[in-house]
């Protein structure tokens, strides 16, 4: 594992567990089902990064995005 993905679930287990369970699911179905090109690849880098810092987006609006999308 990455230092960075490593330090992105550290900062994930910090959440409370329905958000964790969120996270979860968006990463297993990424990872499973996704083929990114290199713009979508870079922004989730980008969000990495904004995680591992603590510049991520609150529990709110991150709960506003999954409704959003029916989740």
């Amino acid at each position: 594992m990455t230092k960075l993905l490593d330090d992105a679930l550290t900062a994930v287990r910090r959440l409370p567990e329905e958000t964790q369970d969120d996270v979860g699911r968006f990463l297993l179905d990424l990872a499973e089902n996704t083929s990114l090109n290199a713009d979508e690849a870079a922004a989730i880098s980008e969000a990495e990064a904004e995680i591992a810092s603590g510049r991520g987006i609150g529990e709110d609006e991150l709960r506003m995005f999954w409704q959003s999308l029916g989740s």
